[in-house]
């Protein structure tokens, strides 16, 4: 192409890539204009994250090419993207926390060897991108202490330092506030408007539709649709990323509160260094009903939930399930008064990844009878019961055989979600329950916590995904700094509970 000016930002030609008898990626063709921002969706697997990382030099394809600007470009590592002026925000932010936001941004481009030249040129650049891109943060702000949408804005600095033309942003907004999550979005218009080219990674088809202006999807490691997003639907995208007809509202009646369940009262949870994490908080739920806690990650929600479930020991207060006092209680004692958990992080607290499907689906429980006499657990009970769990909860592929680990996210947390609910529990704890899960999965999952409520369970729901709080509570606690700083219905305004969430509103 003779005028670069006029060429697509990035042309992805035949990109085919396998991990063993994995297909990842298959014969993918992908066109970007310049100075637009284009969205990728698809469910866990499609094949999205290989993609960027091809583009971004930590993956080399089996075959295929790429043009950047019309001109082909090899990319063999991340400083070879980064050379043809690509950078990436990841999910998990690349910053070294105890180091001011200037030093993040000059390491590895520090200027030479005298540090001081280097510093001066570094704080001259920051404050111009800083005007140009409306990305105002203290240069001399120490990382940590930044709250982390200003984290992020490093993140995009550092990426703009050195001199990117395309930026990739991976599920940028998991873990923002809306107003955040508003304001990120503002930040890339104009990213837009100055000529930048953004690559928009999300599973959140809403912030595909309020920023985007092209969407591709993909499916099983294929692209299988690109869309002028003003042309299209969420119920269209939603379909195309799973194959079928996707049910997007939580469908559900209203509660039928009962007796309580649940009593907290006067819970305080300090963690191993002695920082308050849970504050005085107090409430109740009822058999009947989901009361969700919305805040962003860090608020104190994990704490809570660990100190309910008998994980962490609480500092000081009560809980009280079914009228009985259980504070200090392990998890197995919990289990046998009828509490369920299905825990924020399965990888680290609900699955062995190493452990057979069927392994898996009865821990916690491998002590029941069903499973064996006395201490010998018999693998074919065992694999009979998770056959039952299998099909019940779609688990894919239907294997009980298969280890954990080649299942992917969406199927990981239907394990557990089978596991913990087909107990019969009392009570139900769950911990963002469709994390890193795909919008088939999400769907059933969220029909089994409506059903176990409507069963008569209480349920208590932590989630940072606030269209999920909204539509599966019958009630919402609003956690900031460990704090229960409010009460609201589900049709209260998304705005609002941000507010309440980012401790602005009370």
């Amino acid at each position: 192409m003779n005028d670069k000016s006029q060429a697509p930002a990035i042309e992805l030609i035949g990109i085919d890539k396998k991990f063993g008898a994995v297909h990842a990626n298959k014969n993918i063709n992908l066109t970007v204009a310049k100075g637009s921002i284009h969205g990728i969706i698809g469910e866990n697997g499609a094949g999205k994250s290989t993609l960027m990382s091809i583009l971004y030099g930590f993956y080399q394809a089996d075959q295929g090419t790429i043009r950047i600007a019309g001109e082909v470009t090899t990319i063999k590592d991340s400083q070879a993207a980064i050379a043809a002026g690509i950078g990436m925000v990841h999910q998990h932010f690349m910053l070294v926390e105890n180091f001011t936001v200037l030093e993040n941004l000059m390491l590895g481009a520090e200027g030479g060897a005298l540090l001081a030249k280097g510093t001066d040129a570094a704080r001259a650049a920051l404050k111009k991108l800083e005007e140009d891109y409306e990305l105002e943060v203290d240069p001399d702000a120490v990382v940590e202490e930044l709250p982390v949408g200003l984290q992020q804005r490093v993140e995009i600095l550092k990426a703009m330092y050195r001199g990117a033309e395309i930026l990739i942003l991976d599920e940028p907004t998991g873990v923002l506030t809306p107003a955040e999550a508003d304001h990120l979005f503002k930040i890339l218009g104009v990213l837009r408007d100055q000529g930048k080219t953004v690559l928009l990674i999300t599973h959140k088809l809403r912030e595909i539709m309020a920023i985007t202006d092209t969407v591709s999807v993909m499916r099983r490691g294929e692209m299988v649709a690109t869309r002028k997003t003003a042309e299209t639907t969420v119920e269209e995208l939603a379909e195309l990323m799973v194959g079928r007809r996707v049910l997007l509202q939580v469908d559900k009646g209203a509660a039928n509160p009962g007796e309580i369940y649940l009593s907290v009262r006067n819970l305080t949870v300090k963690d191993g260094r002695g920082v308050t994490m849970v504050d005085n908080v107090s409430f109740d739920v009822r058999a009947g009903e989901i009361v969700g806690i919305a805040g962003v990650a860090g608020n104190g929600q994990s704490e809570l939930l660990e100190a309910i479930t008998g994980i962490r020991k609480p500092t000081s207060g009560e809980i009280f399930i079914c009228g009985e006092p259980v504070a200090g209680y392990d998890p197995a004692k919990l289990r046998s008064i009828g509490l369920a958990h299905i825990p924020e992080d399965r990888h680290h607290m609900g699955l062995v990844l190493s452990f057979e499907e069927s392994q898996n689906s009865i821990l916690g429980y491998h002590r029941d009878e069903q499973y064996g006499k006395g201490p010998f657990l018999s693998p074919d009970l065992v694999r009979q019961a998770a056959a039952v769990e299998i099909e019940k909860y779609d688990i894919r592929p239907p294997n009980p055989r298969l280890k954990t680990a080649n299942f992917s996210g969406g199927n990981q947390q239907k394990i557990v979600v089978a596991r913990e609910i087909e107990r019969d529990p009392k009570l139900l704890i769950v911990g963002q329950p469709t994390r890193g899960v795909d919008i088939g999965a999400i769907e059933f999952i969220h029909k089994r916590i409506v059903e176990t409520r409507d069963a008569g369970k209480a349920v208590l729901l932590v989630s940072v995904e606030l269209d999920e709080i909204r539509s599966l509570s019958d009630r919402i606690l609003v956690m900031f700094a460990g704090k229960v700083v409010g009460e609201k219905t589900p049709d209260t305004g998304e705005q609002t509970l941000g507010l309440m969430m980012a401790g602005i509103a009370a």
